[in-house]
Formats: C-alpha cells, structure tokens, sequence
C-alpha cells in the first residue's frame, strides 16, 4: 500500500490540475451555451485547431521535464537547471513561431466551417487563443521544471488560482457587465489568455525563487543549456508530433461530425466536454508516470521503473471506473447543463446524450490505459514508438474508418463507435511495448 500512497503523493496534484483545466473549459463552454447555441457549436473546432497548433510546441516544451526528472535522480542538480533555461529558450522561440500560423488557421476554418455565422464565431475565438499561445509556452517551461524535481503541489495551486481566475473573469467578458463590452466567444477566450499569463508569472517567480535557493545551498557550477537543448529536441519533437497527430486526427474527426447536423454536433460538443473532465486526471496519471518512470530511469532503477508504471496504470483505471460510473449515473443532470431551452429540441438533445455517454463509457478504458503507458515511454525515452504508432492508428485505421462510416451510415452514434476500435487498438500495441521492454535500451542522460 505504501508504494501507491507515494504515487498518489506525486500524482494527485497533476491529476486535480487537469481537472482544473478541464473545468475551466466546462464552464466556458456552459456560459457559452447560455450564450447562444452558435458559440458553443464554434468553441469546440476553434478550440481544437488552435490546440492543434500550441500543442505541438508544448509537448516539445514539456518534454524538458523528462530531462529533469532523469537528471534529479541522477543527483544532477546543475543540469536540472540548465533543462529549465533551454525549455525558457524553445518557449520563446515556439511563440515567435505561432505568428505565421495565425493566418493560416483563419484559412482553414473558411473550408471546414458550416456556415458563416459559425466561421466568425470560430475566427474570434481562435485569433485570441492563438496570440496568447506564448503563455502557454511559458507556463509550460515553468511546469516541467517542478514536475521533474517532484514538486507537483506548487503546480496545482497555482493552476487552481490562475483558472478561478479565468471562470471568474467568464461571465464579465462574455456577457458583459458593468462598463466592460459583450465580448461573447471572444471574452471566452480572452479570459483564458489572460489567467494563463498570470499563471505564467507565478510560477516564473517561484521557479526563479527555487533556483536561487539551490544555489545558495550548493555550489554546483552551472551548466550550459545548449547541448541540453539539442537533446530535448532531439526526443521532444517526437514527443511534439505525436501530440500534433493526436490532436490533428481528433480535430478532423471533429470537423466529420460537423455534417451530421445542428443539434446533434451541440450534443457532440456537449459530451466530448464532459468526456474531457472525466479524463483529464488522466493526463495527471499520464504525467505522474512519465515522471516518476524518467527519476528510476536517471537512477539506472529500470524494475523501479517498471513498477511505477504498473502501480500508476492500476490506480488510472480505479479512478476511471469510479469516475466513469457517476457520470453515467448522473447523465441527466450533466446533459441539462447544454441543453436548449427549446422543449423539442432538448428532448433530442438528451436522447442522443445518453447514447453517446454510454459509447464513451465503452472506450474509456483503453483510452485511459494508452494516456498512461504513452506517458511511461515517454519517461523512458520512447517517443519515436508513441509518434509512429499515433500516426498508424490514427491515419491508417481510425480516420479512413471514420470516413467509411460517414459515407454509407452518417449518424453521430456510428461515428462516436469508430472511437472505441481506435482505442482498443492504440491502447492494445502501446501496452505490449511496454512489455517488450526496448525502452530499457534507451539513454537519455
């Protein structure tokens, strides 16, 4: 038992932190639903294509984290801060890069969107969140130093402030109150930009604070961050491209289901946020394990290694299945939250609701076990693996599939089914990776 309260030691504030984020989206995106069903028809598509492009340069900025990790159990302290220095460099870089993209993505949501109403709504959404992408980038710099040396609570009550922040701002920018403007979509987005900068300072601060502590405290000489920068490129932009593949692939399939028509793609939208609260705490496991896997691995500990992933797999799925079952329980409720006051259409709205909760129940799973062990081979080192086969499962099955399916049985139940072969698949192969053990091969550092 001792061995999995110290995982949920290390797990359970990146665990909450994702539940935060992913409340923050599930208020926005209920605030916006009282909007107009427009605004949360547009938030889930901008929302992706813009994380579809931040989350490329992000992962490769996460992936400095690994490097932490594998350094503070090698007792390396000198070039956990120079990991931290280049991640502040890729950081900077990664939001000068953002700038072209900007145009680029108004583009593409000219040919995919449904009619112009919605591409205005996406556009103001998406330019405001793509701007504010060197935030993120910062943050995340600031993110993988502490959750490398272990000090994942500084992350949560950050991120917890930072985002009661953005749900507090919703409301005013959204609809505005007092002297500030109806900002509709657009304030949504603007609060989120606006709490994550102020995150971004915290934690440069206390990231700054620790480092001079550490210092003082030793006399370790520094280290230039350079080679480590080549080296985290070198196996975060694996990293990067097999979240880009993830989210390119998710998006696409997103923009499918767009066709199926108005209420039924509100109910989509609806359900994959409410499937992102349920799951986001996976990520937090996901993390938890590249972590602690990446500190046994700079120790040279691989069965420590192996045992971390394990016990962190079993305490995923426990959580899923507690998770996962009051959701179910408690569907009406949830589903009331995007409901349309109109009485015909909410009937729909629910009758469909159900359908697609019990399908994300059918996958969840599988989907939970591959967050999980993709973050164990990362940790390893074991990012070209998670690239190559996100981009198999994804673009050799799941998506030819997914068009299949739309061809000849276009109905957002037999899209949602296609979801739970991909899972079963993807989960399936990164599982017996990690069996295999090639990770074990593996230098990082």
């Amino acid at each position: 038992m001792k061995p999995y309260l110290e995982i949920l030691k290390l797990v359970w504030p990146l665990a909450l932190g994702m539940v935060n984020n992913a409340v923050m989206q599930f208020v926005d995106r209920a605030y916006l639903a009282h909007h107009s069903m427009a605004s949360l028809e547009a938030v889930l598509p901008a929302g992706m294509l813009a994380w579809v492009f931040m989350g490329f340069f992000q992962s490769v900025i996460g992936y400095a984290g690994v490097f932490v990790a594998q350094y503070h159990g090698a007792k390396d302290y000198a070039k956990c801060r120079s990991c931290y220095r280049a991640a502040l460099a890729i950081a900077v870089v990664s939001g000068l890069l953002m700038l072209p993209l900007w145009p680029f993505g108004d583009w593409i949501l000219a040919q995919v969107a449904p009619s112009p109403d919605i591409l205005g709504l996406e556009r103001a959404y998406y330019d405001v969140m793509i701007l504010g992408g060197i935030f993120v980038y910062g943050q995340m710099a600031a993110t993988a130093y502490f959750t490398g040396r272990g000090l994942t609570r500084v992350i949560f009550w950050v991120n917890l402030s930072g985002n009661l922040l953005n749900v507090a701002l919703d409301p005013v920018l959204i609809f505005g109150w007092c002297v500030v403007p109806k900002l509709g979509i657009a304030g949504a987005a603007y609060a989120t930009v606006f709490s994550t900068a102020v995150q971004w300072l915290i934690l440069a601060a206390l990231a700054r604070r620790h480092l001079d502590s550490a210092d003082s405290a030793t006399s370790v000489p520094s280290v230039s961050p350079h080679p480590i920068l080549s080296s985290i490129l070198r196996f975060g932009i694996p990293s990067g491209l097999y979240e880009l593949l993830n989210m390119v692939s998710f998006s696409i399939f997103v923009f499918v289901t767009g066709g199926v028509g108005d209420v039924a793609l509100a109910v989509s939208n609806a359900c994959f946020s409410v499937n992102y609260l349920v799951f986001a705490p996976m990520m937090g496991f996901a993390l938890g394990a590249q972590t602690l896997v990446g500190q046994a691995r700079g120790r040279g500990d691989d069965s420590g290694a192996s045992a971390a992933f394990w016990r962190t797999l079993v305490l995923a799925l426990g959580f899923v299945a507690l998770v996962g079952g009051l959701t179910l329980a408690f569907h009406r409720p949830i589903l009331s939250i995007f409901a349309p006051p109109d009485v015909a259409q909410s009937a729909e709205f629910h009758s469909l609701g159900v359908i697609l909760f019990w399908l994300m129940a059918g996958w969840m799973f599988f989907d939970a076990a591959d967050i999980v062990v993709s973050g164990a081979l990362k940790g390893a080192g074991d990012t070209r693996f998670v690239m190559v086969w996100m981009l198999v499962c994804s673009f050799v099955l799941w998506l030819p599939l997914v068009f299949l399916v739309r061809r000849f049985h276009n109905t957002m139940p037999a899209l949602w089914s296609t979801m739970i072969v991909y899972v079963i698949i993807i989960g399936t192969g990164s599982l017996l990776r990690w069996r295999g053990g090639r990770w074990r091969k593996i230098k990082l550092v």
